[in-house]
């Protein structure tokens, strides 16, 4: 199909502001069409992009140069069962409606419904309710992918790796999505989810649903004292059937006032919690009030359990990354976050750590949210000033080497893309990089694909 070559700069960026720049674009509506222009692009030795929706936030999507592969128009969308059948452009918004109609539930929920299946897919997306579900990669069931070479291959779930590989560590935090899933069973499908676009490109999943909960009881639980929550979260690990546990600490907070002016005004930080009720014995409101009072929480903190409560709730997580947007615009400096995570038993030492530094280094100029239940918060540094924009990276990857060194990950759902990319050797050593580039080239020898996303590109 034709390219066009005057597309919109929009192309060029995703949401975390990082630009690249290309010759031409490219929307391709059917596999055919897709691996045809792969093909083309191998023999012009020209670099290609996959390109979702735009709502990542570590520029992999942003080309350097060539070609912008759209995945827009794969808008296949079909729920029979326990199974969705979604193109890699489908929004996770109409996903989440189409299991919903059906009463089913597709269980990852990063937090922008805006993004598509495949950037999904591409970065193992996990959000809120990963305490209970974990990452996309466990609900995938097959993956249609095209390739370089012009090929196009579906791989079910089980399927082995026919290639020799090196197998590569897993940290121990139980969200990573950092480098190539190389370990046993040596699957195709999880080689391939997290990828990051580097390898082939998505074009389609098979993707497993669970029934609907019929009953939850969702609540923001808020705290005098930042470690009252999280002295809770060590606590309310273990409840049953909790599938979210989020934090919002006392920056955070600071900015959602501006949207939600009946928040209480003793609070310092808060947890989002959500319980499917089903199946519980007992009054599950009672329980939760006996866990805020033994825990130190307010006790005007809210709690609900109709679909408008929850979808409230969702709101004030959601307004979050917003606000902090909105801020950094205002302050002009940009923005730098973390997507961080370690193990769970070491949460408290992880946060103590970024508070020491934080507070010294960035007073006032942070916030901290996020994915708490699974030792996972995302740092945000707000810089209020040129000197503090110069010295965030080098807090960032502090921040990172610590996270490794406590056997964690540099990153747990966002990917490196190219923004994050030089982490990556925090977390392996030169020689499991030198593996992955190996994989790289068993399906990009002219190293085409993705070009500066994830691995360096060789010299």
């Amino acid at each position: 199909m034709p390219a066009d070559h005057g597309f919109a700069e929009s192309w060029l960026e995703d949401a975390s502001g990082y630009r690249g720049h290309a010759a031409r674009l490219a929307c391709p509506a059917t596999a055919e069409e897709a691996a045809a222009l792969l093909q083309e692009c191998t023999l012009r030795c020209e670099p290609v992009t996959a390109s979702g929706a735009g709502t990542g936030v570590t520029g992999g999507r942003c080309p350097n140069g060539g070609l912008i592969l759209s995945t827009d128009r794969f808008r296949r969308l079909e729920i029979a069962g326990e199974t969705a059948v979604a193109g890699a452009g489908v929004p996770l918004a109409d996903l989440h409606a189409a299991a919903a109609r059906q009463h089913r539930l597709f269980p990852p929920d990063p937090t922008e419904w805006s993004a598509s299946v495949g950037g999904a897919i591409s970065t193992n997306a996990s959000g809120s309710r990963s305490f209970l579900y974990g990452s996309t990669r466990h609900w995938i069931r097959a993956l249609t992918v095209a390739f370089m070479d012009g090929s196009v291959r579906t791989f079910r779930r089980g399927e082995r790796i026919d290639f020799p590989v090196t197998p590569l560590p897993a940290p121990r935090a139980r969200k990573h999505t950092a480098g190539y899933y190389v370990r046993e069973p040596f699957d195709w499908v999880d080689l391939f989810c997290g990828s990051e676009g580097t390898l082939g490109i998505v074009l389609e999943a098979e993707l497993s649903l669970l029934a609907a909960p019929g009953n939850l009881l969702t609540g923001v639980i808020f705290f005098p004292e930042p470690e009252q929550a999280l002295a809770a979260v060590d606590a309310w690990r273990a409840i049953p059937q909790l599938r979210m546990l989020e934090y919002f600490d006392r920056h955070s907070l600071g900015l959602l006032r501006s949207r939600y002016p009946d928040l209480p005004a003793a609070a310092a930080s808060a947890l989002l919690v959500e319980q499917i009720l089903d199946g519980l014995p007992g009054d599950p409101v009672e329980q939760w009030l006996e866990r805020l009072d033994s825990a130190g929480g307010l006790v005007d903190s809210w709690f609900g359990d109709t679909p408008a409560d929850r979808e409230r709730f969702r709101v004030f997580r959601h307004t979050l990354p917003e606000l902090v947007n909105d801020r950094v615009r205002l302050l002009g400096h940009g923005k730098l976050g973390t997507d961080f995570a370690v193990p769970v038993e070491h949460n408290q030492a992880m946060m103590r750590f970024y508070l020491d530094r934080l507070d010294r280094l960035f007073p006032g100029s942070y916030c901290i949210f996020g994915h708490i239940g699974d030792a996972h918060v995302h740092v945000n540094l707000l810089p209020a000033s040129q000197a503090e924009a110069e010295s965030a990276p080098g807090l960032i990857r502090e921040f990172a080497a610590e996270a490794v060194r406590l056997g964690g990950t540099v990153s747990a759902e966002h990917g490196l893309g190219k923004k994050k990319a030089h982490l990556l050797a925090l977390e392996y050593s030169p020689t499991q990089i030198a593996g992955m580039c190996t994989i790289k080239r068993q399906f990009d020898p002219y190293w085409l694909l993705g070009r500066g996303t994830l691995l360096p590109v060789p010299c």
